[in-house]
């Protein structure tokens, strides 16, 4: 379980070549999951059409949603949208940037499921059989309309006695396989070359504010990482502090009732003490931490470090403070929440 959490946390990252690895991953995840779909058409009236527009849109759309839970960033952005301005103001530039970029990346599996649908046919010809004008073929010409709809109803099972033998059966599955066939080709090259005037057209465009956009949606990315990682390390050193105070006070207790205890558990209770650098930095009760992280989500601070070394976002009074710069420092080294 823990090495799958690892593997999780990896693929949250907000490095593109992660996000990119992850949608090729959905993307064969989605060909294997096709492949393996058994597809059974009811072969009935009315019901054809809700079987074959469900396999052709639901999976999608289930895909599409999948993509968006595992991109980090789809998370960011709402935060971002919903938050309070406070001390920073929101660029819906950034937040545009970010949105099509999650957007793409999320829709890689759905496409690639659409077309495969629509390439192999099934699902079309199970969708629109009884749709077909029965006027174009011959074994239809002289029966009532009620038992054309029924028959076309039937073309999708090829097994079934009523149309095994039937010509008809095989000119409208041709037919309506080819449609879709020539309707999933027709999207593979519109999206081929909707990438390719997107790739060709980009530098024609604002350079710099592509380039400010997309620095800034790391940004947002990476520091509510860096904030996260920051409070788990606090909140273990505060636990720490808390467990080392219970059992300090147990050893008082002990003492004054007379009883004996280890020296090498006293020493080494002591020495974990002393040894573990201090990531605290004044917070020593629940009321100033959730004032401290109410304060973060009121007011984050501005993009400006000039200042960085100035300030501590916590006094030892209880007070809060904080300081210009949310970058912080590094979780190992001087840990700010």
């Amino acid at each position: 379980m823990d090495k799958f959490r690892m593997v999780f946390q990896y693929f949250q990252s907000s490095s593109e070549s992660v996000m990119n690895g992850i949608c090729g991953l959905l993307a064969l995840a989605t060909v294997k999951m096709y492949t393996s779909f058994e597809f059974n058409c009811p072969c009935l009236p009315r019901y054809n059409v809700v079987y074959g527009l469900g396999v052709l849109l639901i999976p999608p759309a289930a895909l599409f949603l999948c993509g968006l839970i595992v991109n980090r960033q789809s998370v960011t952005v709402i935060e971002e949208w919903k938050r309070p301005t406070g001390r920073r103001t929101k660029d819906l530039g950034v937040i545009r940037y970010m949105c099509s970029s999650i957007l793409q990346r999320a829709l890689v599996a759905p496409i690639v499921w659409i077309l495969l649908t629509l390439l192999d046919g099934k699902g079309f010809i199970c969708a629109f059989s009884s749709s077909v004008d029965p006027e174009k073929f011959v074994d239809f010409a002289n029966m009532t309309p009620s038992e054309v709809q029924f028959l076309l109803a039937k073309v999708p099972c090829k097994e079934d006695d009523l149309v095994r033998n039937s010509t008809s059966r095989k000119a409208v599955t041709r037919y309506l396989r080819c449609l879709s066939q020539a309707l999933g080709w027709s999207i593979t090259l519109l999206l081929i070359m909707a990438a390719f005037l997107a790739r060709s057209l980009q530098p024609c465009f604002h350079q710099a504010t592509f380039l400010q956009r997309r620095y800034w949606s790391n940004y947002l990315d990476l520091e509510q990482k860096l904030f996260d990682e920051t409070c788990c390390e606090h909140a273990r050193d505060f636990a720490h502090r808390c467990v080392l105070h219970f059992f300090d006070s147990m050893r008082k207790e002990i003492k004054a009732r007379g009883l004996s205890i280890s020296r090498d558990h006293q020493g080494k209770e002591e020495g974990e003490g002393e040894g573990k650098e201090d990531h605290l930095h004044g917070i020593t009760n629940q009321d100033q931490m959730n004032r401290l992280l109410a304060t973060w989500y009121v007011s984050k601070p501005p993009l400006d470090i000039t200042q960085a070394t100035q300030a501590h976002p916590s006094g030892v009074d209880g007070s809060v403070r904080w300081p210009p710069s949310p970058l912080g420092r590094r979780v190992s080294k001087q840990t700010d929440v």
